[in-house]
């Protein structure tokens, strides 16, 4: 089995409906993003996928995210934008974008340093 995985961030708001609590209103974070990807076989090159490839992904799906409202953007207009469902909804996309060799193991969000959710597909 091969692992690697790549980090970015992005800096967006949201507020969390039928919350009862102070992140019911209308905050903001820094979020910081990392794709684990894996995988039992390796491309003609020897890569599970290529690093340039991973981050271009991640990237693609940090441009929808960054400086946004989350509530007002799919899926997060229908669905709360917790971390969990960030998350989520990033692991999602990005297995849309990977060879037939690859697949997302794991995505981890941070909304602050002490703070983050994981989602296993």
């Amino acid at each position: 089995m091969y692992k690697l995985e790549v980090e970015s961030w992005f800096s967006s708001a949201h507020q969390l409906r039928e919350y009862k609590g102070k992140c019911e209103n209308l905050h903001g974070h820094n979020w910081k993003v990392k794709l684990q990807l894996e995988g039992e076989e390796l491309n003609s090159l020897g890569m599970l996928v290529d690093f340039t490839d991973a981050k271009r992904i991640l990237s693609g799906l940090m441009d929808r995210l960054d400086h946004k409202f989350l509530n007002e953007i799919e899926p997060f207009d229908k669905i709360n934008p917790t971390s969990e469902l960030i998350a989520k909804f990033i692991a999602d996309e990005a297995g849309k974008e990977l060879p037939e060799n690859a697949r997302v193991s794991a995505v981890t969000i941070w909304e602050s340093e002490k703070c983050s959710a994981t989602y296993l597909p």
